[in-house]
């Protein structure tokens, strides 16, 4: 059976066609009138997004694999693959002659190819991961937007820059053409930005970043999805006036990254899950009859009652049982207090064990650490909106939220704590150190790592580790100072990073499904494996010396003995 086996991240329709992207490499084509899979292709590694053709005979497919693919329609053939890019493929659009692709990479590069793969244009202007690309003027510019927080038009004919309008350094990651000179933006603010000959206007009508902006010409209707767990209609005017339509709270299976319009009414949604979800906006209803719970796990963690783990279905199970059911998908878990907390995408905090909700953010939870004190542990999560909040243990093992303080311009994807001092690392590749339990700030480095910083650990003697897209693993002082740049021989993006409190030794795993091993004291990779051709999730201390577990998108735990150099061996689920 044709299905997906993790989150499905892109999706389009035309026609009689709905094809889905999703984190297992599988792209799938799926009859529109039945919602049923009819077939599937693959890329080397996540797929992000797909768009079809203007007529629907072509399907563009871009990837993590550093490639965007063109497939035929209805078959599923492969046409061609563009090669030249440097770092993910965010999105690959076909013009409406379907003469010419252009592609936009985290290499912060957007491209123009023929069909046949030829590159006719490197588009270079863009200083951060460009993320989104439409063409307008009938294939003869193109609008991309950034991380940088800029707006770019190009002229592909020249292959030269036109435009830059600058929305104020805050990341953009979808664009919707409402015209020839007039666009609509969604920021990681939660505003939506109208673009045109006038002027520019701001809404702020969201209370997380919007993830994608979708519209209905002919009913003059502009849909923003966002990580605040809302989907919102607005009517535009003929002097694009906003004017609020409907709010829809969005089912906790639902992943807001990505949607396409289906007909009149119906819009299909991305999921956790195997199948793709359908709104209907004339009753505000939402099907999620097909979709299936997803076998990925996102952390793993080794608690003194055994080691737990937990994914994309928010299933959390503790040496391979299950204890409790979150309902959507979870990004870390971590022991305090007692138990074991974990939290993600609804931005709700849960108690993993009884599943219990302690506390509900705006925004999702992205990862955690503990700070230990005379005066009591406190519990420090990191958001998607850049706050760190902070949480106490209380008698009878309670958990109280205690304050919120935003210590990022972005989403914090990793922190770790030593002494009182806490790291925490962002999407914009910074990092900062606070002081807790005040979180006083310390200092901060905002070009610490060149791409997204994704995770961070703190080391025995009281220093810090980093990595991130920039395939690093960077050491810091505990004043915040760089020690020591080290490569590692990931390819492709790494994902986490975890260390040894016995021995010092430093983990890290990639979204390619490498786990390197390094020991910094002698300033080498004692292991290097690839245990599974899933990414790499999640890694922990296993709670013996030089022993690692790793958890992966294939649904297993996987555990590393770099004490013997050993192969890892599948261990508990």
């Amino acid at each position: 059976m044709i299905k997906h086996t993790s989150p499905i991240s892109g999706i389009d329709a035309k026609g009689d066609w709905v094809a889905t992207a999703g984190y297992d490499n599988k792209v799938i084509l799926w009859d529109a009138a039945t919602h049923t899979a009819v077939t599937e292709a693959r890329h080397d590694h996540l797929a992000n997004q797909c768009r079809f053709s203007p007529s629907g005979r072509i399907l563009a497919t871009s990837s993590s694999d550093y490639s965007a693919r063109l497939w035929s329609v209805p078959e599923m053939r492969l046409i061609t693959v563009l090669v030249d890019h440097k770092d993910d493929v965010e999105m690959t659009v076909i013009s409406p002659d379907e003469r010419l692709v252009a592609t936009v990479s985290r290499d912060h590069i957007a491209r123009v190819y023929d069909l046949d793969g030829r590159l006719i244009h490197r588009l270079e202007g863009h200083e951060a991961d460009v993320l989104s690309v439409e063409w307008v003027r009938g294939g003869t510019e193109l609008v991309t937007t950034s991380d940088d927080g800029t707006v770019r038009r190009w002229d592909t004919v020249a292959g030269k820059l036109v435009d830059t309008i600058d929305l104020g350094d805050v990341e953009t990651d979808t664009v919707a053409v409402l015209g020839d000179e007039e666009f609509a933006l969604g920021n990681d603010e939660g505003e939506l930005i109208l673009l045109g000959p006038t002027g520019t206007t701001r809404h702020r009508v969201h209370d997380a970043g919007i993830k994608r902006l979708g519209f209905d010409p002919a009913n003059s209707l502009l849909l923003s999805s966002s990580y605040d767990r809302t989907v919102r209609l607005w009517r535009l005017d003929q002097g694009h006036r906003l004017t609020h339509v409907m709010t829809s709270e969005v089912p906790a299976d639902v992943w807001l990254r990505s949607c396409a319009r289906l007909d009149d009414t119906r819009w299909a949604f991305g999921t956790f899950g195997s199948s793709y979800a359908v709104f209907d906006r004339s009753d505000g209803s939402w099907n999620l009859d097909r979709v299936e719970p997803t076998p990925g796990l996102n952390a793993v963690t080794a608690a003194p009652a055994g080691v737990f783990s937990v994914g994309d279905s928010g299933t959390v199970r503790r040496d391979g049982a299950k204890v409790s059911e979150i309902g959507s998908c979870c990004n870390f878990l971590i022991p305090f207090h007692g138990t074991v907390v974990t939290g993600g995408q609804l931005g709700s905090l849960h108690d993993a064990v009884s599943g219990k909700v302690v506390h509900q953010h705006r925004s999702p939870l992205n990862c955690a650490a503990v700070y230990g004190s005379t005066d009591g542990d406190l519990l420090v999560v990191g958001t998607y909106t850049g706050e760190a909040l902070l949480f106490r243990g209380t008698a009878h093992n309670g958990i109280e939220f205690v304050a919120e303080h935003r210590i990022q311009q972005n989403a914090i994807k990793g922190m770790a704590v030593h002494g009182n001092t806490l790291f925490s690392v962002c999407a914009t590749g910074a990092a900062t150190w606070h002081r807790l339990p005040d979180l006083a700030p310390i200092t901060r480095n905002d070009a610490a790592h060149t791409r997204i910083a994704n995770g961070a650990a703190s080391l025995p003697d009281g220093r810090f580790v980093s990595v991130g897209r920039d395939l690093t693993l960077r050491v810091w002082t505990p004043a915040g100072q760089q020690e020591a740049a080290v490569a590692t021989p990931h390819g492709n993006s790494i994902k986490c990073v975890a260390v040894d409190p016995h021995t010092g030794l430093v983990a890290t795993g990639g979204y390619h499904g490498r786990i390197t091993v390094h020991d910094l004291g002698s300033d080498t990779c004692v292991v290097d494996v690839r245990p599974t051709t899933a990414g790499v999730s999640s890694l922990s201390a296993a709670g013996r010396p030089g022993r690692f577990l790793a958890s992966s998108y294939d649904g297993r735990v996987y555990e590393v003995d770099a004490s013997a150099d050993a192969s890892p061996v599948p261990a508990s689920r």
